[in-house]
């Protein structure tokens, strides 16, 4: 397996080489990177020749993503507005003696702090409590879908993460999930999931993989679309 960078002028690809049939171009959200996955065969040229052939492609997929509308900085003031698995919270900042702690109800995000806590800090708490319950999420539905696919998850990392909202070690069997999947429906994290579990069955985006994906999640694209329609965060 070959990995490099190819440098299409405004736009570098990240290409990845590997015993496949078909090349595959992707664009992912939500910066709109640009992933090459082509067969070990196939030469330099052809591999740029086939990315120049898609630029008009790409540019459009870029756009797309630079004009979903994004949040502003939080600054964790009262009546801030923050996203929990797509719903829209309002922020009620409360103080406390005790440890700093966050808990959502109804239209509520309340978040306790200590009196000295600034900016920096709440951020840091919020980071936190997101990745938690992503990490909550997911481990619920791994263990849902590993006897489905025949799968075995070694290790499940969590992170705030700018081009990709999950990735998939294959030879590690290890998953690493955006903490920002938090913020959307629990459907886009089960479409993100399931996703990366089929790479461990298949780790290209081919006719397998895609076979498996309309297998078993027939709304997969509708999960997708919501997933980058919606605001992103951050």
């Amino acid at each position: 397996m070959k990995h490099f960078e190819l440098d299409l002028g405004s736009i570098t690809a990240k290409v990845v080489q590997k015993k496949i049939r078909n090349v595959h171009l992707s664009v992912y959200p939500p910066l709109g990177e640009v992933r090459i996955a082509a067969p070990d065969y196939m030469s330099l040229d052809a591999i740029r020749v086939y990315a120049v052939s898609k630029l008009p492609w790409i540019k459009q997929q870029q756009h797309k993503f630079q004009q979903q509308a994004r949040e502003s900085d939080r600054l964790y003031i009262s009546r801030e507005s923050h996203y929990v698995w797509g719903q829209r919270y309002l922020l009620e900042i409360m103080p406390t003696a005790k440890k700093s702690y966050i808990e959502y109800c109804h239209t509520r995000l309340t978040l306790y702090h200590r009196t000295q806590t600034d900016q920096t800090q709440r951020d840091a708490l919020v980071a936190a409590w997101y990745r938690q319950l992503v990490r909550e999420q997911a481990l619920l539905l791994i263990e849902r879908w590993q006897p489905i696919l025949g799968v075995s998850v070694s290790g499940l990392y969590i992170s705030k993460m700018k081009t990709r909202w999950g990735s998939c070690s294959p030879e590690r069997g290890n998953i690493r999930l955006n903490t920002e999947l938090a913020k959307k429906p629990k459907a886009c994290l089960e479409y993100i999931v399931l996703h990366e579990l089929l790479h461990l069955i298949d780790p290209t985006h081919g006719y397998t993989f895609t076979t498996l994906l309309d297998l078993h999640m027939p709304d997969w694209s509708h999960r997708r679309r919501l997933l980058n329609e919606r605001p992103i965060h951050g």
